[in-house]
């Protein structure tokens, strides 16, 4: 098992910043790959950013050079710095890990909402 608590987000005019982060703890050894995804009402997840296996950073394209995402595993945390918002930016955004053992967890969401 993995928990994953998440911390950041908020309101942010067009243009700015924020930073989420994502606090993970038990059986941190079993992670494969993390990522973020966000959620808009009525739609399905869209993915976001994420760490593969082999620790490549990747990017949807209409976040490539505006997010950025980092850990410190030293405090196994994940990090999305998220720059130059727009208003299309705004979703609940959640981190996830998948691990060796195929399992998928989630944190709890984070709102993000970017006014024009």
């Amino acid at each position: 098992q993995v928990q994953l608590v998440q911390s950041g987000g908020g309101l942010v005019q067009a243009g700015g910043s924020l930073r989420l982060s994502c606090a993970a703890s038990g059986s941190i050894f079993s992670i494969k790959a993390m990522g973020w995804y966000r959620q808009t009402p009525g739609t399905e997840r869209e993915w976001v950013a994420g760490f593969t296996s082999g620790g490549t950073t990747k990017y949807t394209g209409s976040v490539k050079g505006r997010f950025a995402i980092s850990r410190d595993n030293a405090r196994n945390t994940m990090y999305l710095q998220m720059d130059s918002l727009k208003p299309e930016d705004t979703a609940v955004y959640y981190c996830v890990v998948d691990t060796l053992s195929g399992l998928q967890f989630w944190g709890q969401g984070t709102q993000v909402t970017v006014s024009s």
